[in-house]
């Protein structure tokens, strides 16, 4: 971990914020040297196995796993609310009318999450039950703004919502127009619950600053939509398939990845600035990409990605973490490239609402302080002789 450094005022600075210590939570925590994930106290690898992406919303946002008669309705609540109002659509469609060559879907879906705060009367009443109805719209609407935008751009009329799917059916059915296959699901809603929270990661720390001026949740998850199109959040799986499908084949992996490293380069979905150990995260999506290539009757892409691993664990001793395998397991699903950094904010919009939520029940306006390091008692020079 990075040293903090200390000031001549005796103020402990680090660089990036590492390690210290900016909130009080009880959501998510992150132990990188023991590689453990859990949410609300449940450990991430019961949740991926036992529970639902549903489940995991009720956990983020109320602390304990859902009865079943809660999880009805918070289903139902979910469901109906998976459309969007016809001015998104149609704000949609028209952003898409003539895509231009630099278009990111990212774009799309923060411009269009930004416009539904004027659609929602609720918006601005920051209640604990109004807020919550706010983060049921939001969770429920994300995937169908994906979906809406991706089908926009290539001249196709976005596909209804059906209320009796799941969220993570129900996305990739309004994606492709037909019924996923039910491995293909099930995969979908256990990534869900993989990237639905991280603790203060760059994203989710944006969207709790914002809500610590009091802004409604809308602006909150604007704010934290476009801390996530950065690379160095956002995107890394995506880089993560391009390099694999640059490579072509298991047998340049070896040769590509030392001479990327001699020049310097980040081979994107390896390392950690939390984990120290295997990303717990990765474990299911390493062996969900090796079953749907030997499902789909392919493997390359899961054994160049091994192979990837093999090489980068004995030449700088780093490890995969949640992109690596999400990469490959994503592209076998056929689901385009630049569609996966907001696939992961159809996930995290649990997380950054939960946060959202518990910022806004003990706020406090967070306000750090800046190390000045210019020049002091610099004379003012009249503007005829600089």
């Amino acid at each position: 971990m990075e040293k903090a450094k200390e000031s001549a005022a005796g103020t402990t600075v680090s660089s990036g914020l590492r390690g210290v210590i900016a909130a009080s939570s009880s959501i998510g925590d992150v132990d990188g040297e023991k590689g453990e994930l859990i949410y609300q106290g449940l450990n991430i690898h019961d949740l991926a196995t036992k529970s639902t992406f549903e489940e995991v919303v009720f956990l983020l946002w109320n602390g304990r796993l859902p009865k079943r008669a809660e999880l009805d309705e918070l289903k139902q609540n979910l469901s109906a609310s998976y459309e969007l109002p016809w001015q998104a659509i149609e704000l949609i469609k028209g952003m898409c009318a003539r895509v231009p060559a630099n278009f990111e879907p990212m774009d799309g879906l923060r411009t269009v999450v930004s416009a539904l705060a004027m659609f929602d009367e609720e918006s601005r009443d920051l209640s604990r039950d109004a807020s919550i109805r706010v983060a049921t719209r939001l969770t429920a609407r994300f995937p169908t703004i994906v979906a809406a935008i991706d089908r926009a751009r290539n001249d196709l009329d976005p596909i209804e919502p059906n209320p009796d799917l799941n969220i993570a059916t129900n996305f990739l059915y309004m994606l492709k127009g037909e019924m996923p296959d039910e491995f293909d699901a099930r995969v979908f809603d256990v990534a869900l619950i993989l990237q639905a929270d991280h603790e203060l990661n760059a994203s989710t720390f944006t969207t709790r600053v914002v809500a610590g001026t009091l802004a409604d949740m809308y602006s909150c998850v604007t704010a934290g939509l476009g801390a996530l199109s950065g690379p160095l959040h956002g995107g890394a799986n995506t880089a993560v398939m391009k390099m694999l499908i640059e490579i072509g084949s298991v047998d340049k992996v070896e040769s590509y990845i030392k001479d990327a490293l001699a020049k310097k380069k980040k081979i994107m979905g390896f390392g950690h600035a939390v984990y120290r150990t295997d990303d717990p995260r990765a474990t299911h999506l390493r062996q969900f990409s090796k079953e749907m290539g030997e499902r789909k009757g392919d493997t390359k892409w899961y054994d160049m990605t091994a192979k990837v691993e093999e090489v980068m664990k004995r030449e700088k001793g780093l490890l995969p973490n949640v992109d690596a395998y999400s990469a490959s397991t994503y592209y076998m699903m056929g689901i385009p490239l630049d569609l996966y950094t907001p696939i992961f904010a159809i996930s995290r919009i649990s997380g950054w609402t939960a946060h959202i939520l518990e910022q806004y029940a003990d706020n406090k306006l967070i306000r750090p302080r800046a190390k000045y390091i210019g020049p002091r008692n610099v004379p003012y020079v009249p503007i005829d002789e600089r």
